[in-house]
């Protein structure tokens, strides 16, 4: 049977798995990146944790028989989509990507698009208390930032206290409702959002709640 590697970790993923696995023609393999303690485990066989680099998925794909592989991972993931790349390349496996449209502004946003995360940390305003809908991974660029409440949240609690002289830490993930964001946003007098142009359903609550209550939005985008 043909043996299938899903590079996973978003909504598309977990749905492919789960068509995929009820065709019954192919075995299929989920690779999870591990950054959540508590993941919802998809159909078929999952892999939790990294591969070491181009060379080690390389490396997997030849020991595991691995027949296709589909990159469906966040559209911000840019490193494990590039060794997926490289390592299909020297591999000889056919790669697809399955990559969910971005956000489009409509009526009614204050969206201001920016290229990088140390862009959208400069276009704070002083005194701003800001919602970074962000990963662990990508708060430190804000640190500098003294001038600014932030107001993050985050599904897992973190190893060790976060550096910011002035924050609020929520633990849970996000809502796809609006009215939901919209009342987060009211209780901590959120006055901007940040955050990246990932797509899809279940984070556009935010973005809603933000429109309605007439929030900028600064937009990083891929």
């Amino acid at each position: 049977m043909p043996k299938v590697l899903i590079l996973g970790g978003t909504a598309e993923a977990a749905a492919l798995a789960a068509r995929l696995v009820a065709t019954g023609e192919v075995a299929v393999v989920t690779s999870l990146a591990g950054r959540t303690a508590h993941p919802v485990l998809p159909p078929g066989e999952v892999r939790i944790g990294g591969f070491g680099g181009a060379e080690g998925l390389a490396a997997y794909i030849r020991e595991q028989g691995i027949s296709r592989v589909i990159d469906a991972t966040h559209p911000f993931a840019r490193r494990i989509s590039e060794n997926a790349i490289r390592a299909t390349a020297e591999t000889g496996v056919p790669l697809e990507h399955l990559v969910r449209p971005g956000w489009e502004p409509v009526r009614g946003d204050r969206w201001r698009e920016v290229g990088s995360l140390e862009e959208a940390a400069q276009a704070l305003p002083a005194g701003a208390t800001v919602f970074l809908a962000l990963g662990r991974q990508y708060l430190d660029t804000f640190l500098p930032r003294t001038d600014c409440r932030f107001v993050i949240r985050m599904v897992d609690a973190p190893a060790e206290p976060l550096p910011f002289s002035n924050h609020t830490l929520i633990l849970g993930k996000p809502s796809a409702d609006p009215a939901d964001e919209a009342a987060l946003f009211a209780s901590h007098g959120i006055t901007h959002l940040v955050c990246r142009n990932s797509g899809g359903a279940s984070g556009y609550g935010k973005i809603a709640a933000a429109r309605e209550m007439g929030l900028p939005v600064v937009m990083v985008g891929r």
